[in-house]
């Protein structure tokens, strides 16, 4: 039976969601209205699947290592305008920008197996027979057979119908990844079991290779099976070995009279003891109960928060944003506890989960904070885990996947993220740890011989205050360089040195505190006093590049225009710099092109702002799309006119919709999902690495959020604004727990000792945090 037969019978009908003034139809694979209250039910997988969202439908739990997805030909696996499935692999990362993980694409067919290149032998489908939710996906494939998925956290589940056939074939290919494949090895280990090692490598370069151990294990014995190499298939081997080029399994079963075959994939990144071990300890169990369970774990988490008012549209992204924060970082360890750490070596979790997968560069921002409120313990697992690379490697990440450092994206990414686990306080008897491991990171550069390029430029920065920019230079290591960023990575270097020198302070490291708070003065090295803006300088000192801001060259995907609001440690100093407060808003108004955007807010994101997913350049408008933009609507805290922050918040959240073309750039594991999810809230992450969090008018008339008890006594916190709409969006006055409350922001002290944050609003700008002592402090 097609999946469209199915969903006719479950009464589902085809929703409509509004879109700046015009109705878009939502095919049913996208949308379906809340059933019994659940929040699973307003969650839309396929948000982001177009148009380089690169998020992916697929089934996975809460913070899994299984992401059983569908691969379409999209360099990142999934790819909502494409018409063809090559296969559902075990391993995706929500947003990334390149190929990356795809391991054990598996199809079903039927007939003879001929084709060993999944590009040719890819099943072609419509979006009328698919459907999504937490924790499963289902599609009917054109072939007749239709596919389900769903998963644990270390295994994925899959069910095949098919038709009445004595060849309905499971196709599993060892050899075809998102990534390159180095080595594979397949082998049938009996009638219902099929084991592989899979060594690949690569994400928007070559790394260190990285090996995953699979399991499958069939609910029934299949009649025959085989392997192929290359384009040679050969029936009854039993098991096949290759380098680069093609190799994988097949088997068969006769479906004549039993049309349904299900089988259960384990992953391991230790090896293949430990693939069995989780096959054993979270298999065999049938389809129908793991997707139960699945779809119970999402709607645990998303309980946590429960927001009242808004559009049937807004909900659907906000939750739909929620479930994306929850995707990443990825369960590591195996059931055992064993996992393999960057020294490529078999290590031991006692007393914690290990986890992998860091895209620091841009989770620092916005994700690590939100997850800090709402998954704290597993926070706390997450730093301890980045704590224990540097133990077993030597070296913090930067952007880590699996086992291996890609060294993607530049900075030192990985302060803000340790130093806000610190200053939430899930870092309690591994302070003097952590702080060893930052200081080391902070005042050095790793060796020549080791995967880490870490503060690449910390040399020069070090002695001259700044990174500098030079051209062309080769490099050392696979991945970025700080030397093809020197403007934006000085930055970045200068923003992790006053978060470490916060810690320091606390910490009673004093003589390093001065000295990381002196650093963290380092951005006014690259100020040119005669443009008014961050410029780069060359290796001799000089400012090099255009003087044109908006054609600056030295920043990591962005301009001068972009990253000249990225000092969140000293906003005033900064506003200093531009010419005081009236000069700093009136750069901002023409940053956010902000008469237009009262005019028009959702034309203003999407024709003034935004020029295309990956258009970082020459542009001196905000960049919703990308990571260095994300704090600068809340810069008006600190000039005296914070009503303007909900204003392009505001704006900047119409770019978020229903629609698989519904994200803003690369989700990034979560990055872009919990910044909508934070500011729809009203409650942001301004000073990123510390407990400093800025307030704007919520989306919703109320957020009832619970707190874990062990980290927030008071367990909840309950979020208000009744009346709130998209033209009663000012505040005119606050309360924390029924006492006014005048300030632009919360600490996470305030979080912990409040249980109700109120906000009066009205359809005009008021005085309410305006006042001198108002705006978020600098830091010290």
């Amino acid at each position: 039976m097609r999946w469209t037969q199915r969903l006719r019978g479950t009464g589902v009908a085809v929703a409509a969601a509004a879109l700046l003034g015009g109705a878009i139809a939502i095919p049913a694979a996208q949308a379906a209205p809340a059933r019994d209250g659940r929040l699973t039910d307003l969650v839309n997988p396929f948000i982001g699947t177009e148009n380089e969202g690169n998020t992916y439908p697929g089934a996975a739990v809460p913070f899994g290592m299984v992401q059983f997805s569908p691969d379409t030909g999209h360099n990142t696996g999934y790819d909502h305008s494409d018409t063809h499935i090559r296969g559902f692999s075990t391993v995706h990362l929500s947003g990334v920008g390149c190929g990356l993980g795809g391991d054990l694409p598996v199809l079903p067919t039927t007939g003879d197996v001929k084709e060993t290149d999944y590009a040719k032998y890819a099943a072609e489908f419509s979006h009328d027979d698919e459907k999504a939710s937490p924790g499963s996906y289902q599609v009917g494939l054109k072939s007749g057979i239709d596919a389900e998925l769903t998963a644990t956290k270390r295994t994925g589940v899959q069910r095949y119908t098919f038709p009445a056939t004595d060849r309905a074939n499971v196709l599993l290919n060892a050899g075809q990844s998102l990534h390159k494949t180095g080595s594979t090895k397949v082998e049938i280990l009996d009638s219902r079991t099929v084991r592989t090692a899979i060594t690949g490598s690569g994400f928007c370069q070559d790394t260190k290779p990285y090996t995953v151990y699979t399991i499958t294990r069939f609910d029934r014995p299949f009649t025959t099976s085989g392997t192929w190499k290359g384009d040679t298939v050969t029936a009854g081997s039993k098991s096949s070995s290759a380098g680069e080029e093609r190799n994988g399994a097949y088997v068969r079963f006769d479906t004549s009279k039993d049309r349904t075959v299900e089988a259960t994939t384990a992953l391991s990144y230790v090896d293949a003891k430990g693939a069995a071990l989780n096959l054993r300890s979270e298999g065999g169990r049938s389809y129908d109960r793991v997707a139960k369970a699945a779809q119970a774990a999402w709607e645990d988490r998303l309980d946590d928060v429960k927001a009242q008012g808004g559009s049937e549209t807004v909900r659907r992204t906000f939750y739909s944003s929620l479930y994306r924060s929850f995707l990443a970082p990825n369960i590591g360890s195996d059931v055992d506890g064993r996992y393999t750490g960057w020294d490529q070596k078999v290590h031991r979790a006692k007393n914690f989960t290990y986890y992998q997968n860091w895209s620091l560069w841009d989770t620092y921002r916005t994700q690590a904070q939100l997850l800090s409120l709402l998954a704290p313990h597993e926070s706390r697992d997450m730093a301890l885990s980045v704590l224990k690379i540097d133990e077993e490697s030597g070296w913090l990440p930067k952007w880590g996947y699996g086992t291996v450092e890609t060294n993607i994206m530049t900075g030192d990414p990985v302060t803000p993220f340790l130093t806000n686990a610190y200053q939430q306080g899930l870092l309690k008897g591994h302070e003097e740890e952590a702080y060893r491991a930052l200081k080391k990171n902070a005042d050095g550069v790793p060796p020549a011989d080791s995967a880490p390029v870490g503060r690449e430029a910390n040399k020069e920065y070090l002695s001259d205050g700044f990174a500098p920019y030079i051209k062309g230079r080769p490099h050392a290591k696979p991945g970025d360089s700080d030397y093809d960023h020197g403007a934006s990575a000085t930055l970045e270097y200068a923003l992790s040195d006053a978060m470490l020198g916060e810690m320091a302070a606390d910490l009673g490291h004093d003589a390093d505190a001065k000295r990381y708070a002196d650093r963290a003065q380092n951005y006014r090295k690259i100020f040119d006093g005669s443009t008014g803006f961050f410029r780069a300088r060359d290796a001799a000192g000089a400012f090099t590049g255009p003087a044109d801001p908006a054609k600056s060259e030295g920043f990591h995907e962005g301009t001068s225009w972009q990253y000249q609001w990225l000092v969140p440690q000293d906003l005033p100093g900064m506003v200093g710099l531009i010419g005081g407060k009236q000069a700093a808003n009136d750069r901002l108004d023409s940053f956010f092109a902000y008469e237009e955007l009262l005019k028009d807010p959702a034309k203003t994101a999407r024709e003034v702002w935004v020029n295309g997913p990956y258009d970082y350049y020459n542009a001196d408008k905000y960049n919703p799309q990308n990571e260095p933009d994300l704090i600068a609507p809340y810069t008006y805290l600190s000039t005296g006119q914070p009503w303007k922050t909900t204003d392009v918040v505001h704006a900047a959240l119409t770019l978020f919709t229903d629609t698989p073309t519904g994200m803003t750039g690369n989700d990034d594991l979560g990055t872009m999902s919990a910044w909508n999810v934070l500011s729809s809230i009203g409650v942001f992450p301004v000073q990123p690495g510390t407990d400093t969090w800025g307030l704007s008018t919520p989306v919703f008339e109320r957020v009832d959020i619970t707190l874990d008890r062990r980290y927030y006594p008071k367990g909840r916190l309950t979020v208000k604004a009744p009346g709130t709409s998209d033209t009663k969006r000012y505040i005119q006055s606050a309360s924390a727990d029924g006492a006014d409350y005048g300030k632009t922001y919360l600490t996470t002290d305030d979080i912990r000792d409040t249980r109700e944050l109120s906000f009066t609003v009205g359809d005009k700008p008021s005085q309410w945090g305006t006042s001198a002592d108002a705006a978020p402090p600098a830091l010290k």
